[in-house]
C-alpha cells in the first residue's frame, strides 16, 4: 500500500534537504516526489509506504513541517512508450473518476493518482489494466510555519 503525504514547507534552501534528512533518520524511504513553490512556501507531495506513513508523519511534523494532507493513493505501472498517460487517464475518466493529483513516482515508470472515487478507480483499471496496478493505499495551522 502507498500513501501520498502533503507537506507544507517554507521556500527557503536548505528545506527540501531537511525534509530528506528527517525521513531518513526515522527509516522511511520516499518512493515518489513532486514539489512546487508559490507565495513563500513549497507543497511538497511524498509517495511513502502505507506502513512508513505515521512514522513519515511524526519525523516532519517533529521537525516543524506542516502536514497539510495525508492519503492513499494508487501506484500505476506504466509501459514506456507515447500514449500510455493518455489510455491510462482515458479508462478513469470513462469510469467517471476525477483525478485530484497525480505525479510520477521512483523505479520505473509509475504515476501515483489520488481520487476520491478509489473504488471506481480500481474497478476502471482492473481486467487487461491489472497488472499495471502495484497498489491500493491510503491545532497550529500548517500554512503558519516559524520563519
Amino acid at each position: 500500500m502507498s500513501t501520498n503525504l502533503t507537506v507544507i514547507l517554507n521556500d527557503r534552501p536548505g528545506e527540501l534537504a531537511r525534509l530528506g534528512e528527517l525521513t531518513g533518520e526515522a527509516g522511511v524511504n520516499i518512493e515518489g516526489l513532486a514539489a512546487f513553490t508559490g507565495d513563500g512556501k513549497g507543497v511538497i507531495h511524498l509517495l511513502v509506504a502505507d506502513n512508513d506513513a505515521a512514522r513519515c508523519r511524526r519525523a516532519l511534523e517533529g521537525g516543524g513541517m506542516g502536514i497539510a494532507d495525508e492519503r492513499p493513493v494508487l501506484v500505476v505501472n506504466l509501459e514506456d512508450r507515447p500514449g500510455t498517460l493518455g489510455e491510462l487517464t482515458r479508462q478513469l475518466a470513462d469510469a467517471n473518476v476525477n483525478i485530484d493529483l497525480a505525479y510520477t513516482a521512483f523505479g520505473g515508470v509509475k504515476v501515483v493518482i489520488a481520487t476520491e472515487d478509489f473504488e471506481n478507480a480500481t474497478a476502471a483499471l482492473e481486467g487487461p489494466a491489472a497488472s499495471r496496478l502495484d497498489e491500493v493505499a491510503g491545532g497550529r495551522s500548517i500554512w503558519d510555519q516559524p520563519a
